[in-house]
């Protein structure tokens, strides 16, 4: 579930002006975004249309709502927004629930994180359902925030869901570092004001101001995103 109670955040024994880390879910932490691809694929081919590979870089990371909507409006297929809603949740859920892959460093990540008692939140535009089973695997007690894709106003890539989280945790949005694979949720993630490390799953992103780009997440530690954060 959701926690709304604020982490303390105080600058570090060793100087650091970071306050909060947060982080994306799918094709960042979790090997997932293959996944979504492979269901909206069979269900549209249950409906009777091929989805065209190309297409597959528009829904990356972005809201359900956006994702299906272009996906209905490109085919043609004859299903409502909300019924198609629901299938892929269902058949998200049933696709995690035979194996759900850790992208390479997430586990490291997560412990080292908590190991220093830095705050963390959880920052998805999956719907709440989605984000509970994944976070058995990940462990809830990583994060001291978590927030859905559907619990918040507008999703990215607004800047919505970093601000309730960078609020959530007390936490300056300037002094938060996030980590996320999309274009999308990069986009969220500057708008908040906020300095990301990307590191791209499906499409290239290049780097720029207040934005670095890495190959891995096993490049990423404590030390690199504490760097990320200078005084103001």
């Amino acid at each position: 579930m959701t926690s709304t109670v604020p982490a303390p955040v105080t600058r570090t024994a060793d100087g650091s002006a970071l306050q909060a880390v947060l982080l994306d879910m799918d094709g960042t932490l979790v090997d997932t975004e293959g996944f979504w691809w492979d269901v909206e694929v069979e269900i549209f081919a249950r409906l009777g249309h091929t989805l065209d590979d190309s297409w597959r870089h528009v829904v990356v990371g972005g809201p359900m709502t956006r994702s299906a909507g272009f996906l209905i409006e490109a085919t043609g297929a004859d299903i409502t927004l909300p019924e198609l809603t629901v299938l892929l949740n269902d058949g998200f859920e049933e696709r995690i629930g035979r194996a759900l892959p850790l992208m390479p460093g997430a586990t490291r990540l997560l412990a080292e994180l908590s190991a220093h008692r830095i705050p963390t939140a959880l920052v998805s535009a999956s719907h709440r359902r989605i984000i509970d089973r994944v976070l058995t695997s990940l462990g809830p007690q990583h994060f001291a925030l978590t927030v859905a894709g559907d619990e918040v106003p507008r999703t990215k890539p607004h800047p919505d869901p970093y601000l309730f989280a960078a609020a959530g945790l007390g936490a300056d949005p300037a002094r938060c570092a996030v980590v996320e694979d999309t274009a999308t949720g990069v986009a969220a993630a500057e708008a908040a004001g906020c300095q990301v490390v990307a590191v791209p799953s499906v499409a290239a992103i290049p780097p720029a101001p207040g934005r670095t780009v890495v190959g891995s997440l096993e490049e990423v530690d404590l030390t690199f995103l504490r760097g990320l954060i200078s005084f103001r």
